[in-house]
């Protein structure tokens, strides 16, 4: 058992099963060269196996863990800030570290898992992979199928920049506290090619547009839209003029966009 005063507000929910933790931490593979992230380490249990391959930044808002990690790893390349990741101006922190290949692995509060992956886009933190664990119903829709009723506008806005794959479940019995949900780990590795697109800011736009109603074609959620340029890529590409959202991939969402 941990002694800590767990927090609701930070969402804490501590992971304990040792083979889970040594499964996360193999994900990546990392050698002492490569820097890791890792944002809300709690009581260090992760975090024990990843001083053991690379030089490990941690980032932790609860300031009453401080001196159990600090003394946890003080003969390790172990760092932390005490602050929440979310307000941290990520780029200036890493202009201390010397690495070569960055990587980012949390066990995230469900509430903030799309803020936190947002914040590593919009910021342009070069990361090569992130090894994420995400509520299970969360991560269903972050790597959707196209076709799915789980496949939306962030199943497309996360895979334009990343190659998604579901790495493996984890029961919520694996926990202390234990949650109310099961969780699965992602890892969501760079892509060096991503989709040509002309104008992001369009692209995100008419993603957005597009499943606004969900049960809604694509004519009817796009009227503000040239609709006769959306029809000209359908066309192009077989798919029928009624089509919804949920039935378009990426590379045509990225023609559409390009074309208007």
């Amino acid at each position: 058992m941990i002694d800590h005063n767990f927090k609701k507000k930070f969402g804490q929910n501590f992971l304990q099963d040792k083979n889970i933790i040594k499964k996360i931490a193999n994900v990546c593979e990392t050698n002492k060269e490569d820097l890791i992230i890792e944002i809300g380490p709690g009581a260090g249990a992760l975090t024990e196996e990843l001083v053991l391959k690379s030089k490990v930044l941690a980032y932790e808002i609860d300031k009453d863990l401080e001196e159990v990690l600090k003394e946890k790893f003080k003969d390790y390349d172990f760092n932390i800030i005490l602050d929440d990741f979310l307000k941290r101006d990520v780029k200036k922190d890493l202009k201390d570290y010397d690495y070569k290949n960055l990587y980012v692995i949390a066990n995230l509060p469900y509430y903030i898992t799309t803020p936190i992956i947002t914040k590593i886009i919009e910021e342009k933190v070069d990361v090569n992979k992130m090894v994420l664990m995400v509520q299970k119903e969360v991560g269903e829709r972050f790597s959707a199928v196209i076709g799915t009723k789980d496949y939306s506008s962030i199943t497309i806005f996360l895979n334009y920049y990343f190659n998604i794959k579901k790495e493996f479940i984890v029961s919520r019995n694996a926990f202390y506290p234990k949650p109310n949900v099961d969780s699965i780990i992602l890892s969501f590795t760079k892509k060096d090619n991503r989709v040509k697109v002309n104008n992001e800011e369009l692209f995100f736009k008419l993603i957005k547009d597009s499943f606004v109603q969900k049960r809604k074609t694509l004519r009817n959620n796009l009227k503000q839209y040239d609709f006769s340029k959306v029809e000209e890529i359908l066309l192009k590409n077989n798919l029928p003029l009624d089509v919804r959202a949920e039935n378009i991939s990426l590379e045509v969402f990225a023609e559409i966009s390009n074309n208007l």
